[in-house]
């Protein structure tokens, strides 16, 4: 028997706003800076090398990604980039730290809606300072019954938030854009996982769909996450 769910939680970054789109940005400026180096193709696999390699010592989100773009430049022209190259990234950091959130379709009348029936969560990971900003900006924030801000969204988070929050992960949701952190991830850890697809997507949080199991799910539109919930 099918757990009553009680908890509802959100993924922010391209499920709740737009956020993917200004790396992307950010990063074909990057490419276009570094021309005379090396093809744009082979930049944005090098980047990505070194996003990937320092998630571990700087964490998610935009400083992170900044300092990968400088350390990327630095190894691809045998370390003689350019300052003006350096302060442009560096531009380019603080230009994505303060531009204003877009919410994606839905996002406002979803939250609002299920925050009437469910306890409602915000998880997600990457800069705190960003990530309040980001949720302050939004309109949003008073409709959360908990924020959490992690490092990582592994199975063994979940179940910490879920415990302190002394919530059955059977009865728990989590909705998001990235397969490998807002569906597998709460799965393993025996939550539902609702996978809502952004038309970009880190390569990072690629992931195979758990389609054989029983509890994930898949949506066009947040729109129709209040008749899903309906009909489990």
């Amino acid at each position: 028997m099918t757990a009553k769910l009680t908890t509802i939680a959100f993924d922010a970054d391209d499920t709740l706003w737009e956020n993917e789109e200004f790396f992307r940005i950010t990063q074909e400026r990057f490419a276009d800076l570094l021309a005379d180096y090396m093809p744009p193709d082979h930049i944005a696999d090098r980047l990505l090398a070194a996003e990937h390699r320092n998630i571990g010592h700087y964490g998610f989100g935009i400083k992170g990604f900044v300092l990968s773009m400088i350390e990327t430049a630095i190894e691809v022209t045998d370390e003689q980039v350019p300052a003006s190259v350096i302060k442009e990234l560096i531009l380019a950091g603080q230009d994505m730290l303060q531009h204003p959130i877009h919410l994606l379709d839905g996002a406002a009348d979803t939250v609002a809606q299920l925050a009437e029936t469910h306890q409602i969560l915000l998880i997600t990971k990457g800069d705190l300072l960003d990530q309040e900003r980001k949720l302050a900006q939004s309109g949003l924030g008073e409709l959360f019954d908990g924020i959490e801000i992690v490092s990582a969204k592994t199975p063994e988070v979940y179940g910490q938030i879920f415990n302190q929050r002394n919530v059955t992960p059977s009865a728990a949701m989590m909705v998001g854009n990235s397969m490998k952190s807002d569906v597998v991830a709460p799965i393993d850890a025996g939550a539902w996982g609702v996978f809502v697809p952004h038309n970009l997507t880190w390569a990072i949080e690629h992931a195979e769909p758990p389609i054989a199991n029983p509890r994930y799910r898949k949506l066009d539109s947040l729109r129709a996450l209040p008749d899903l919930i309906e009909d489990l």
